[in-house]
């Protein structure tokens, strides 16, 4: 997983619950907290991190992914190189596809190991898209938080209902709906 995703979720910890409960949850997860941007890292030191937060504040590992992947939209948005494709979108649902099309084929160009998730398109209509979103990393409720940032960012509201795929929870349906 890229260190981005690790330096972010610090500096979200840090924002929101302050720099004891960061200092706390890497001391917790028996973490040294050395993540750079362009770094690449396991996502089980994510994971580690995720669950003694929620330890620490009591709020569930699924609504911190949640909270998580909705606040690091707009900064995951800023650091597209100018020249990508999806600074042309105009709605949530184009950028979702230009993420499949784009975002993880430049990271598997860039990083041949890299395995970022993967959207399987089901459908789509004017109003709704249905995707599965296919990851060995189970982190759906990140996705799920990027959905709504992205929406926040393009000025939409959307309903999002997921359902697992398998019992792993590798798979993950999203059904999202434009509310109009």
């Amino acid at each position: 997983m890229k260190g981005i995703i690790f330096t972010e979720f610090m500096e979200l910890v840090e924002q929101e619950f302050g720099l004891d409960t960061l200092d706390k949850i890497l001391e917790l997860a028996e973490d040294e907290g050395i993540y750079t941007s362009v770094g690449s890292y396991d996502h089980r030191d994510l994971v580690k991190l995720i669950v003694q937060l929620s330890k620490v504040t009591e709020i569930s590992p699924e609504t911190l992914q949640q909270v998580f992947g909705k606040s690091v939209f707009k900064n995951l948005y800023q650091a597209l190189p100018e020249n990508a494709n999806l600074h042309h979108c105009k709605t949530t649902f184009q950028f979702v596809h230009h993420v499949e099309d784009y975002i993880h084929l430049e990271v598997k160009k860039l990083y041949p190991d890299a395995k970022p998730p993967k959207f399987d398109f089901i459908s789509e209509h004017q109003t709704e898209l249905v995707f599965d979103y296919v990851s060995a990393r189970c982190m759906a409720h990140v996705c799920l938080g990027l959905l709504q940032g992205c929406a926040d960012f393009y000025n939409e509201e959307i309903d999002v209902e997921m359902a697992d795929m398998s019992e792993s929870s590798d798979r993950v349906r999203f059904a999202v709906s434009l509310r109009t």
